[in-house]
């Protein structure tokens, strides 16, 4: 059994973009289907990132995503792909931080080598920072890849 699971061509299909760096590759980035440019496959959490970058960060442990989520926003570029949680005070936290959120249907994660995965536990969302993320969401959303949703009450309280 594998916790590697890696983001299908589809997704990338549907967002028609590619990006500067793949800040949570894995170290066998032959197996995977992210356009970009570079990839960062250890310690990303404190290297350098750079231009419009894909995270798809692990989803292990129950707040595993927070740490990949802080410095994402800290970035301020790119697209992040996330359970979509949306019970969780760490979601209400990254929606209030992003641009915008896609909301898609369960995504057929790949194994490492190419398989398909079963249909995973929850759905995933897609959320944009900054004004490029943004467009990649919407051009998705266009293509009924998902439901685009803009933050419109970033003071909303943890309920």
């Amino acid at each position: 059994m594998t916790d590697e699971w890696y983001t299908p061509p589809a997704v990338f299909e549907a967002l028609g973009e590619r990006f500067d760096m793949d800040v949570a590759a894995p170290f066998d980035v032959t197996a995977i289907h992210v356009p970009a440019k570079s990839f960062i496959c250890a310690n990303s959490l404190s290297g350098p990132w750079d231009g419009f970058v894909w995270m798809n960060p692990p989803f292990g442990g129950r707040n595993a995503v927070v740490p990949w989520l802080d410095r994402f926003f800290a970035h301020g570029d790119g697209i992040a792909l996330v359970p979509d949680r949306t019970s969780a005070p760490w979601f209400w936290d990254a929606f209030r931080k992003c641009d915008a959120v896609l909301f898609t249907r369960k995504i057929r994660f790949l194994r490492p080598d190419g398989s398909e995965g079963k249909s995973p536990s929850c759905g995933t969302a897609l959320m944009a920072a900054g004004e490029r993320g943004v467009a990649a969401l919407e051009r998705a959303a266009v293509q009924g890849f998902g439901i685009l949703a803009t933050p419109r009450h970033p003071d909303i309280g943890e309920g």
